[in-house]
């Protein structure tokens, strides 16, 4: 069965807040089963990731400071989709102004719900090969507060291991583009 193929009654709007990046509502729905009740969701755009490997065979990832986890992760470049925009060009985007380097050769690695449980947000992943670095990168956004790093595969599959702080969109995406990598 596809997603969105057993759709809740929509019966009443609780709350309703528009942010900068995403919205928040709780609705009162009635589920396929036919249970009433009232369920918080973030509505949220989309995400796009890439899994950059450089001409040496080096992951290409950023360390970013997160305010929710007052700390910095380890992450794959990343950014939400725009209003109108192509996951595919958000993360064309991304991977200049966060990384700094620019892709020759872009496979799609699938999509992915992030948080089911309270976000409809989904995450759609690539592989970037054929990395160029850029002289010239584009200004990373005044919010962010970012540290590139270079890593082989066995290196980050060890940070994995250790328990370094690195968000679940990068773990998954590195496991979705090995695959496509080991089997294509």
């Amino acid at each position: 069965m596809q997603l969105g193929q057993e759709p809740s009654q929509f019966l009443e709007n609780r709350l309703f807040y528009r942010g900068r990046k995403f919205n928040f509502e709780v609705n009162k729905l009635r589920l396929p089963i036919g249970i009433e009740g009232y369920w918080e969701v973030i509505r949220h755009p989309g995400g796009a990731l890439a899994v950059p490997i450089t001409p040496e065979g080096k992951l290409v990832l950023v360390r970013q400071y997160r305010f929710t986890v007052e700390g910095r992760l380890l992450e794959f470049p990343a950014g939400t989709v725009e209003p109108d925009e192509d996951p595919a060009e958000t993360i064309k985007r991304e991977l200049e102004e966060e990384a700094g380097y620019r892709a020759k050769t872009w496979q799609t690695l699938g999509k992915f719900p992030l948080a089911p449980g309270y976000s409809d947000e989904f995450i759609y992943a690539y592989l970037a090969q054929d990395l160029e670095k850029l002289d010239q990168p584009p200004q990373q956004d005044e919010d962010e507060d970012i540290e590139v790093v270079l890593m082989s595969f066995e290196e980050f599959e060890q940070a994995i291991m250790a328990g370094e702080p690195i968000d679940a969109k990068s773990i998954t995406s590195f496991f979705m583009a090995r695959l496509l990598m080991d089997n294509g």
